[in-house]
């Protein structure tokens, strides 16, 4: 078990230096500790406190109203995920985001959610509130301790973790409204999660040609404009996401920063619909679309644990394929940990799952000798994620 160092989700830190003014410089100022040292302490990055520093920091907490004297230190600490389920499950508020179409009426009072969404929504659900069905297993396996009183009965198991809060919010998917109205819907509810400290966590389900909200979070994951085409861009290698979907003809097309009709204005076909990554070598990959043979699917993840920060992205390409990643989740969901990449505060899983169909599918149906079908996890590099968050940091 790891813990980790909760002191910028404390004095609600955030990693957007428009929403962090002077926060360091308060620190020191009160404790005397050095510059260098309360950053890594708000990015969770040191590698030991030492007690001096832990007490000027208590101090501080309580004088300007943080925290009160009987919750600390304990609560400058918090226990790492150590599997998949558990960066779900160990938040205080989780919030699922689903993109929706219009009924008859133009409200969301008539509106409805594509069954695919609702599918993958309960193996999330299931998997959050059963630790991917581990927790019985785990409950079993933990030893029995005697009660503090030394009276020989065991102390009950430790309670499973699990979100203190669900909540459920409803964007526009693209094509329902007019796309000011599709964006500024997602935009508010975006910034009503971002712009409060706290331990939480957003997963948003589907992609963005459903959910624009994954548009959002992508594009604040490695710091680029959303809704702003990149297809022409002089090479794919200037892409800001390293994960690109290249729409079927036929496919709502909203102008995105990880989406688009080609990698970039010349030198890369991208001519296959599907989710295209780029590889360690700098050369992109495709899971493709096919209507009988092949599919598509997407997790991604970024996690600020020193906050007890966790936004999530899944999704297929097509409805077939997020109805197989919900099955995939409910049976190999642990393949989506570790994360790809840790450093500068964060952890980021980033996954492309690619399916080989028996081939007498037709269109997205997923026939029972399909529901089956087990996909290929696709880790993107390290490297490839390195190279953007250093990219997104100097735009900062």
């Amino acid at each position: 078990m790891r813990y980790s160092f909760r002191l910028a989700e404390v004095v609600g830190h955030m990693p957007d230096p428009r929403k962090r003014p002077g926060t360091i410089k308060n620190i020191c100022e009160f404790t005397g500790l050095d510059r260098h040292q309360v950053a890594s302490l708000l990015k969770n990055e040191i590698k030991y406190v030492p007690l001096d520093a832990l007490s000027k920091l208590c101090e501080f907490l309580i004088d300007r109203g943080y925290a009160a004297a009987e919750e600390l230190p304990g609560r400058l600490f918090g226990v790492e995920p150590e599997h998949f389920w558990e960066l779900l499950a160990r938040r205080k508020r989780l919030v699922l985001c689903l993109g929706v179409r219009r009924g008859d009426e133009e409200s969301l009072d008539d509106a409805w959610v594509v069954a695919s969404d609702s599918v993958l929504l309960g193996e999330l659900l299931s998997g959050v509130t059963t630790l991917g069905g581990t927790a019985q297993h785990r409950r079993v396996a933990a030893p029995a301790e005697e009660s503090a009183e030394g009276n020989g009965r065991p102390l009950a198991p430790p309670a499973d973790p699990h979100p203190e809060h669900l909540h459920q919010t409803l964007v526009w998917s693209p094509g329902q409204a007019n796309p000011d109205e599709c964006w500024a819907m997602a935009r508010t509810r975006y910034e009503s999660f971002t712009g409060t400290a706290g331990d939480k966590a957003l997963v948003c389900l589907g992609s963005i040609k459903s959910n624009p909200m994954v548009e959002l979070l992508l594009a604040n994951a490695f710091g680029c404009a959303p809704f702003e085409s990149q297809d022409g861009l002089p090479a794919a290698s200037k892409r800001s996401c390293p994960v690109f979907l290249r729409y079927r003809e036929t496919d709502p097309q909203p102008p995105s920063c990880c989406g688009g009709l080609r990698l970039a204005a010349r030198g890369q076909a991208t001519k296959e619909a599907g989710i295209w990554y780029e590889k360690a070598n700098g050369d992109w990959g495709c899971a493709p679309w096919d209507a009988a043979k092949s599919d598509a699917a997407f997790v991604f993840y970024i996690h600020r644990e020193s906050q007890g920060h966790m936004e999530m992205a899944l999704g297929g390409f097509s409805g077939r394929a997020t109805r197989m990643l919900a099955r995939l989740l409910a049976r190999r969901g642990e393949e989506f940990w570790p994360p790809v990449y840790e450093g500068q505060g964060i952890q980021i899983g980033a996954f492309v799952v690619k399916w080989t169909l028996p081939g007498h599918s037709s269109g997205d149906e997923l026939l029972p000798a399909e529901s089956n079908v087990e996909g290929e996890i696709i880790r993107l590099s390290a490297d490839v994620i390195a190279r953007r968050m250093q990219q997104a940091a100097e735009v900062d």
